[in-house]
């Protein structure tokens, strides 16, 4: 039987690539695509998702109730990808991200509670954990947000679970590491540096470039999510890792190399206020369930730079608006 699913956020960087995953796995699903294309959401990315005939595009805000409550009738599965995500933008406009991140995602859990939906995954960051000294943060490890990006991410994440005490109805949460593919919008920091090098441009590195990430190609991703619409528990939450940490300095100089260009072009900046220095989780849990990356770091990146090479069409009219 085909199932009916909302996605919020269809028209940004994971979203999008989610919504594309699953037309591709199960054909027969119908997808309606919610998102107020406000600065991520890329137009161009919904119009080549209306060549899936499952694909229905709806312009809406998530903090808008009563469209919410309209639009999700009828679900099965919910999937909320909209937010506020930069790091930097939260520094300077932190009531926005409280705003979209917190109240928004009460709107969505509230009307999937009141409608009975089947299964509703809040999509979470890595970030909520702050810096990981040492070894892999655990699902059960504490709360230690930075920023106000991560920090309204950590409380969406305790209004959802605040629903199966209360109301008892429980949602999933995953909480991934830092994502990387097509379509991302060319201000996060692996699509910033492809564009600049191809436009000849040196790279900002903030700091020494000692931070450590765990890098996810985001099809790896969209596969968990998937894998966890059929079999992830209500109420649990999912961490989704790589295993894939490198220093912001090792990617820059692996771009670098992948480009044929030297250390020359790194721009070495002031580090941002508040800036963790190493993100790990441990994502036992998700992998117990069959999940593992198909792609190495190594062929991500491959990959990566080569759709940025290929679909200067999509980037570069992004850039030149937000000069």
């Amino acid at each position: 039987m085909s199932r009916s699913f909302l996605v919020t956020g269809g028209a940004g960087f994971i979203g999008s690539n989610f919504i594309r995953f699953v037309l591709e796995h199960e054909p027969d699903a119908r997808v309606t695509n919610l998102d107020n294309l406000s600065f991520a959401g890329v137009r161009a990315t919904v119009t080549e998702l209306d060549r899936y005939p499952g694909h229905n595009f709806v312009k809406g805000d998530i903090r808008d109730a009563s469209a919410i409550h309209e639009v999700m009738e009828g679900t099965d599965v919910v999937v909320n990808f909209a937010a506020e995500s930069h790091v930097d933008r939260s520094i300077d406009s932190p009531l926005t991200f409280v705003e979209t991140n917190v109240f928004g995602t009460t709107v969505l859990i509230d009307a999937a509670a009141r409608l009975g939906v089947g299964c509703f995954i809040q999509v979470s960051t890595d970030e909520v954990y702050g810096s990981i000294t040492d070894g892999f943060a655990g699902e059960e490890a504490r709360l230690s947000p930075s920023s106000p990006y991560s920090a309204s991410k950590a409380s969406a994440d305790l209004v959802v679970q605040s629903y199966a005490p209360t109301y008892g109805y429980a949602g999933i949460i995953t909480r991934c590491t830092n994502n990387y593919g097509p379509y991302q919008f060319p201000e996060k920091m692996i699509p910033l540096f492809v564009t600049n090098l191809l436009q000849g441009k040196s790279v900002p590195l903030y700091g020494d470039g000692r931070n450590e990430r765990d890098w996810l190609y985001v099809e790896d991703h969209c596969a968990a999510i998937y894998l966890l619409t059929r079999e992830g528990l209500p109420g649990e939450i999912y961490n989704i890792g790589a295993n894939a940490q490198v220093s912001n300095l090792e990617l820059t100089r692996r771009l670098l190399h992948s480009l044929d260009l030297d250390d020359s072009l790194i721009d070495y900046v002031e580090d941002r206020p508040g800036h963790d220095l190493r993100y790990a989780v441990d994502s036992s849990k998700i992998r117990s369930l069959g999940w593992q990356p198909a792609h190495t770091i190594e062929q991500g990146l491959v990959e990566t730079i080569s759709w940025y090479q290929d679909r200067q069409d999509w980037w570069m009219p992004l850039k030149q608006e937000n000069r």
